[in-house]
């Protein structure tokens, strides 16, 4: 990865690029420090620390902490990764939608235009609710038409100008805005929970205890990595023959070989981030209309909170866990059934003369697919639900707040790789041109 970037820098090309994506995520960290007008920035932090619930967490952990500090970026990129998830499903259910995503790059334009507007009226959206729920409660230092205006547009157009750069990023920059943006959110608050992690294993420990809870760490950390990078860069080649073409003088061209890559991970971090929203969306709504719930519901949001799995204190809250393991596989198979469609598949290969070797074309190649399909989803999910799962055994069994494993580490990883892998089909391409000119 060094190596890399190192080559990278020697390009002037790559270089400007990456210096303006530099410079991009700077602006954007700036913006994340910098308040909404009226709004009382210590609110949110006394707010939190009274919470047993954690629905607001992944939240914040998707804004670098800007959420948390009510700044003019609190909202981030959480209302355009919402509308992309809903843009995405409705281009399944709606027909003008999915033959607008097959017209190309028109088509992926407009969608694109459909994406922003959706995202400004979620934020528009989430703005309103968050200002006029806690505004009353001290968000706002005064609560009155003027402030709470002020507040919901500035929360918008924050929302909107993080929009606004990770598409500049994609454009002049390296890598997917968004990708970048979020993952530089991820990791603007890794050093925090680095600095808790410490302080809770490592300050005023005897001096073994201390080396072997950082050792344990570590490997801990460096396990994860491993897993997630083989989640992400796992595949299952399907081997695929074309019939041979006649040519030229009635000769007949050899037979074309070529495979069909399925990643193991065929849904990526989708299922997390569903399964995560639905359960905590009760208590998002709890929170905000101020109800903490009793009896039989109060009961309901302690299972729905991961603050209460894997605790030996609540063990019957645990069920919630099970419930997210469940929603994380079926999210995984919705996901994959909604962007892989083997029917679809084995018709283009049978139109393109092509075979997977020793199954008939048609509807055999389809089930083929399938069977296929559904075993590696299967352990996709599994190794996207012992990623998921461990910061929910950490704080439940050692009360450690983690932030960055889990979702946030698979972001991570598939992000760098991307990223590094667009920095190297760069290079590799200036290098043809360079060879071409010659």
């Amino acid at each position: 990865m060094i190596k890399t970037l190192r080559d990278a820098l020697k390009i002037k090309e790559v270089r400007e690029k990456l210096l303006f994506t530099l410079l991009m995520i700077i602006i954007v960290r700036i913006g994340c420090q910098m308040p909404v007008p009226g709004v009382n920035r210590s609110y949110f932090a006394d707010w939190f620390a009274k919470q047993t619930s954690d629905a607001f967490n992944f939240l914040d952990a998707f804004t670098g902490g800007s959420f948390l500090n009510m700044s003019l970026l609190a909202l981030n990129i959480t209302p355009y990764i919402t509308s992309s998830i809903i843009m995405q499903l409705l281009t399944i259910a709606i027909p003008a939608l999915e033959e607008m995503q097959k017209e190309g790059g028109e088509g992926r334009k407009k969608i694109a235009s459909l994406t922003r507007y959706v995202t400004v009226a979620l934020a528009l959206i989430e703005a309103t609710a968050m200002t006029v729920s806690f505004g009353n409660s001290g968000l706002l230092q005064k609560f009155n038409a003027l402030n709470v205006i002020t507040a919901i547009a500035a929360l918008t157009a924050g929302s909107a100008f993080v929009m606004w750069i990770g598409e500049r990023i994609t454009e002049k920059g390296i890598g997917n805005g968004i990708s970048i943006i979020l993952l530089v959110n991820i990791i603007a608050r890794i050093p925090q929970d680095l600095s808790q992690l410490f302080q809770q294993f490592v300050t005023g420990k005897r001096i073994a205890s201390a080396i072997l809870a950082v050792v344990i760490i570590i490997a801990i950390l460096v396990l994860m990595i491993m897993l997630v990078v083989l989640l992400n860069a796992g595949l299952r080649k399907i081997p695929v023959q074309y019939a041979r073409r006649a040519q030229a003088g009635g000769k007949m061209g050899g037979a074309a070989a070529s495979n069909i890559p399925i990643r193991i991970n065929t849904a990526g971090v989708i299922p997390i981030i569903f399964a995560s929203s639905l359960m905590q969306t009760p208590g998002i709504i709890s929170s905000l209309i101020g109800y903490k719930g009793t009896g039989v519901w109060s009961h309901i949001l302690h299972g729905l909170s991961s603050s209460y799995w894997v605790n030996k204190n609540y063990p019957y809250y645990s069920v919630g866990l099970l419930v997210y393991i469940l929603l994380v596989i079926v999210f995984a198979y919705f996901y994959t059934s909604i962007t892989f469609n083997p029917i679809e598949l084995a018709d283009n290969l049978k139109k393109s003369n092509g075979f997977i070797p020793g199954i008939r074309p048609g509807k055999p190649t389809s089930d083929y697919l399938t069977n296929i399909l559904n075993a590696i989803i299967f352990i996709g999910a599994c190794g996207l639900v012992i990623v998921g799962i461990l910061p929910f055994i950490f704080y439940g069994v050692f009360n450690a707040q983690v932030t960055f494993l889990g979702t946030s580490l698979i972001i991570i990883v598939s992000v760098i790789i991307e990223t590094l892998t667009q920095i190297e089909s760069m290079m590799l391409v200036r290098n043809y041109k360079g060879f071409l000119n010659q």
